[in-house]
């Protein structure tokens, strides 16, 4: 008697919760919280004060959706070599938890919500700066140098800045001298924050056929680059001092901030171990966070609310 072959079972769907969060890590919100950290302070030094907690709400949740959904849209372009990465094989979409097609519509949904959302309960320049960030993210960064330059971050990194003039001009309506100075020091600590975490994952950037800089230029020359960028951060953080009126709580969370982050720096070229790479770039997100509380502090210390 022949036996009749079991039909392969169909695959059942993901739960419910799990596709939910799946949508969610597409936005990358740790990336997000930390761009959001350099808008408010830029809202307190152009208000000279705390601004209205409906205006800090109404910011907030307007570059949420524009960051969160260029977020997405990087992961859709980036799924072939999120799947070769070790470090992100893991991303919805290389693990197949949703369609890129549905991450696509996802992505150019939630920019156009934070443009519109924006637009309506802050003012356009807002909206405008907001959505030129993620356009710049999108097809700057990620489709073109990304894959094409060991310049990548460095002139990629402008989309990240971009949050501290969506913050000064949701205040004054405009782009103002200061604003320009802290979108430099996020400029200018982006390459050492990420060359950092490039340096511990090279051989997954290699792998993909990513032309980072460790991958192109070596060990040594990348953390010659990351020292160089340290002092230029440094030197930036200063500037900001006699260029937002801040005082001494500033300068000194500056100064000590800074000379942590340019030891650190020469520690990795010292070692340039794994090491220590993981440890600048730990550093230096707790070193951005504290520098731009700092100026918040500073602010309404010095206005005495």
């Amino acid at each position: 008697m022949k036996t009749v072959p079991r039909a392969a079972p169909i695959p059942r769907p993901p739960p419910r919760g799990r596709i939910i969060g799946a949508y969610l890590r597409l936005t990358k919100p740790r990336i997000v919280e930390l761009l959001l950290v350099t808008t408010v302070p830029a809202m307190i030094l152009a208000d000279r004060g705390l601004p209205s907690l409906g205006l800090i709400a109404a910011t907030l949740a307007g570059g949420t959706l524009c960051a969160g959904g260029a977020n997405a849209v990087n992961q859709y372009l980036d799924r072939d070599i999120d799947e070769v990465m070790a470090r992100t094989r893991h991303r919805p979409l290389p693990a197949h938890l949703i369609e890129p097609r549905r991450a696509l519509a996802f992505g150019v949904a939630l920019v156009l919500a934070g443009f519109f959302w924006l637009y309506l309960t802050v003012n356009l320049l807002s909206a405008a700066l907001s959505v030129a960030a993620a356009v710049f993210y999108v097809f700057v960064y990620t489709a073109w140098l990304k894959r094409t330059t060991p310049q990548n971050i460095v002139i990629g990194g402008a989309a990240g800045a971009v949050p501290v003039l969506v913050g000064w001009a949701a205040v004054e309506g405009r782009v103002g001298v200061p604003a320009l100075v802290m979108f430099a020091i996020v400029f200018l600590w982006t390459p050492p924050h990420f060359w950092a975490l490039s340096l511990r994952y090279q051989r997954d950037y290699a792998a993909a056929g990513i032309p980072m800089l460790p991958v192109v230029a070596g060990r040594d020359a990348t953390t010659r680059q990351i020292v160089v960028y340290s002092y230029l951060l440094v030197a930036s953080s200063l500037v900001l001092a006699p260029v937002g009126h801040l005082g001494p709580v500033y300068v000194t969370a500056a100064l000590v901030l800074g000379l942590l982050f340019v030891r650190g720096a020469h520690r990795l070229r010292r070692r340039g171990n794994p090491s220590a790479s993981l440890g600048l770039f730990r550093y230096s997100i707790a070193y951005l966070a504290l520098l731009f509380a700092s100026v918040a502090v500073d602010t309404i210390v010095s206005h005495g609310l």
